[in-house]
């Protein structure tokens, strides 16, 4: 029976997911991925995926559609209830933030091993895979920042990058979860973390912060961007 190209393709999806999510997206090589997909043939991957950039984007394209639908969810219902008292605002987009992705928790078919992939990922922004997404403004993660920055001092938004803060808070906590045993009720957990942004997002600038900041600024040093936009993901 001739190769099905559907089947082969989900294998090596599969297959580059679990080992990315174990050994890191640097750490394994494609002639492993390939073989780990029980692909005879060694130029599988290559013919299907192209290189290591498309096949991290075909993972990533597996899982974020789901997160992106719910996300866009939940932020219209944040703005369809409006005049939120701060606080409730707050934590209300901190939700949004978090439990599109906490779902992946629950996923058999990879979603913990994309958790610690994205955790990857919010370090090293400037991957091909994440490009469109940096400059898509229809993407989930780049509207949830839009509506959180009038919650925020512009010193958050524009010099401390609060809003970035959050976004990698919420990734790192997700795979560290997301690496321990499964079948765990994780409510409890979200709720938490969900709580843990909103207070992130809450920071106040203390007088030492500005200060520090004011000393820094008075320095000459190149212009520091604000951390990636990231998918579902982000």
């Amino acid at each position: 029976m001739p190769p099905n190209p559907e089947a082969t393709v989900r294998r090596l999806v599969a297959a580059a997911e679990r080992l990315f999510a174990e050994r890191g997206i640097e750490g394994v090589s494609l002639r492993e991925i390939n073989a780990a997909a029980g692909q005879r043939n060694s130029t599988a991957l290559q013919y299907h995926f192209g290189d290591r950039a498309g096949l991290l984007a075909a993972v990533l394209d597996k899982h974020q559609p789901e997160i992106e639908a719910r996300r866009h969810q939940l932020l219209d219902e944040y703005e369809a209830r409006g005049g939120l008292p701060e606080a409730e605002a707050r934590r209300t987009l901190a939700a949004a933030l978090v439990r599109p992705m906490a779902v992946k928790l629950a996923d058999p078919d990879g979603g913990r091993s994309y958790l610690r992939i994205m955790e990857q990922l919010v370090h090293h922004g400037r991957l091909p895979a994440l490009r469109s997404v940096q400059s898509d403004p229809g993407q989930s993660i780049n509207r949830w920042r839009e509506l959180v920055a009038p919650l925020l001092s512009e010193v958050a938004v524009k010099r401390l990058h609060q809003r970035f803060m959050a976004i990698r808070v919420t990734y790192v906590e997700l795979a560290r979860r997301a690496a321990g045993p499964e079948g765990k009720d994780e409510r409890l957990f979200t709720s938490h973390l969900i709580d843990v942004v909103a207070a992130v997002l809450a920071t106040e600038v203390s007088d030492e912060t500005a200060r520090l900041l004011a000393e820094r600024d008075a320095r000459p040093r190149p212009g520091a961007e604000e951390g990636p936009r990231l998918s579902g993901g982000a």
